[in-house]
């Protein structure tokens, strides 16, 4: 496996760190007025979830971790355990239901999204970055109101609170982008 310097993790690196796979989620590089630079980097346990806070040095290395990626089809949730079935084998995976955490209520029945394995271990999973849902609760449109950034609030399909912008109707279809939250277009 590659190492890399402290100073080139990014966001969404897996880590071989302390025994365990890590997943940089947040990373801070830190120029001290006395001293070296460093990366602040905010890192998740792939298998339990555990969060931790570690400092690495430009000089430090650390071993990066290439995830193997496969589109799998979403088939349904049981005892918080979301299944997942390789559309090529037929073969059915299990992840923890938290581990798409707030953005959960996207994932929609017979979706296809991206399965993260490590020697065959199944890790982690990301949604698309676009996914389409339909409002069911806003304010009507009043006409005339096209204020450059005037948004009013709406309610999807799946219960998720967001704002949107003024021309947009109830019933209507639009594209959220599932790593901001954000509405994005109409569909």
């Amino acid at each position: 496996m590659p190492k890399i310097n402290g100073n080139e993790i990014r966001p969404g690196n897996v880590l071989e760190h302390e025994g365990g796979l890590w997943a940089a989620v947040k990373v801070d590089h830190v120029k001290p007025g006395k001293g070296g630079a460093f990366a602040q980097v905010e890192l998740r346990n792939l298998r339990n979830g555990t969060k931790l806070n570690e400092r690495f040095r430009s000089a430090d290395k650390v071993e990066r971790v290439r995830l193997e990626q496969k589109d799998m089809q979403f088939l349904y949730e049981e005892n918080g355990q979301l299944i997942f079935m390789d559309t090529e084998t037929y073969e059915q995976v299990q992840l923890p239901a938290e581990i798409l955490g707030e953005r959960r209520p996207f994932l929609q029945d017979g979706m296809t999204i991206f399965v993260e394995f490590h020697n065959e271990e199944a890790l982690n999973a990301s949604l698309p970055q676009k996914v389409t849902c339909k409002i069911v609760e806003t304010e009507p449109v009043v006409k005339g109101q096209t204020a450059a950034n005037s948004f009013k609030p709406a309610v999807l399909d799946n219960g998720v609170r967001i704002t949107v912008p003024p021309f947009v109707a109830q019933d209507e279809l639009i594209i959220v982008n599932t790593e901001t939250m954000e509405y994005s277009e109409r569909a």
